[in-house]
């Protein structure tokens, strides 16, 4: 089975602006991503979308034609993961454990029963906390321990919000003071030093045994557009899968029209499942 995964951050719910005034932009987002005609959409900052019946998050199951899951989040801006029941089938979990204490903006993982694996397939649609690189090595941390309880086959993506394992620098020019604060690494001021990327959210997240598709690709092919920026100055928005979903990956695309949809570009990723390795499972203990 052909498995086609949207990651887009919404911008404030894609209700409103910056600054808070309103801004429907979900026609805009809900265009961009019908034209990937995922299976899976991994969405962050769903500020609103509880409100009113969660009268926002059923409008994007009736547009999109997926059901929808929300997670809780302190931030008032959590994360939504939507599913397509034809490919996918109902759900057979959806954990949001402790993530609503645990991190600034929460996260869910849901679980499918994919044809062909010994175990279910397990999604998390994260957003990390843009305050502090050393908190969100945390938060990435348990994201991932969270996701691996189903087993071995992982599905993690979202708002990584800070710079790859590897790959170009950011564009420091385009870069605010607050997340040159939160995204480099702390030097002496008084050096005037050029600023380093902080890399360790990554490396964590590699650490668990997971790899970014957008630089699996690219070091098999050399294209670099693989590793096009997906935010104002870095590509901070990632898809990760893990050891055993890495050899089925198909292809990866930015998603950037319409413009103006969100201050992120969005991605979609195709994995192959019937390829996958089920040949050494291991289950959490």
């Amino acid at each position: 089975m052909k498995l086609t995964i949207v990651v887009q951050n919404l911008q404030r719910g894609g209700l409103h602006a910056g600054d808070g005034s309103p801004d429907d932009r979900w026609p805009l987002l809900a265009e961009r991503i019908a034209k990937a005609d995922p299976d899976l959409v991994l969405l962050q900052e769903a500020e609103g979308w509880a409100d009113a019946g969660h009268r926002q998050l059923v409008r994007a199951e009736h547009d999109l034609g997926l059901d929808a899951l929300l997670a809780p989040a302190r931030s008032g801006r959590g994360t939504a993961l939507l599913y397509r029941r034809e490919t996918l089938g109902q759900r057979t979990s959806w954990t949001t454990d402790y993530a609503a204490d645990e991190t600034h903006h929460g996260f869910g993982t849901a679980g499918f029963t994919i044809p062909g694996l010994p175990a279910p397939l397990a999604v998390t649609s994260v957003h990390l906390t843009p305050y502090s690189a050393d908190r969100a090595v945390a938060e990435a941390d348990f994201a991932a321990s969270r996701t691996y309880r189903l087993g071995a086959y992982c599905i993690l993506g979202g708002d990584i919000n800070y710079a790859p394992a590897a790959g170009p620098d950011p564009a420091w020019h385009r870069m605010r003071p607050y997340n040159r604060g939160s995204r480099t690494l702390l030097t002496d001021p008084a050096l005037d030093q050029q600023p380093a990327p902080d890399r360790r959210v990554a490396w964590k997240l590699a650490a668990n045994g997971l790899t970014d598709v957008a630089w699996h690709l690219h070091q098999q092919t050399g294209d670099t557009d693989l590793l096009r920026r997906t935010g104002n100055d870095d590509r901070i928005d990632q898809l990760w899968v893990s050891t055993p979903l890495a050899p089925v990956i198909d292809s990866y695309t930015l998603l950037d029209d319409p413009r103006g949809a969100s201050d992120h570009h969005g991605l979609a990723v195709v994995l192959d499942t019937d390829r996958i390795d089920t040949t050494r499972p291991w289950t959490y203990r």
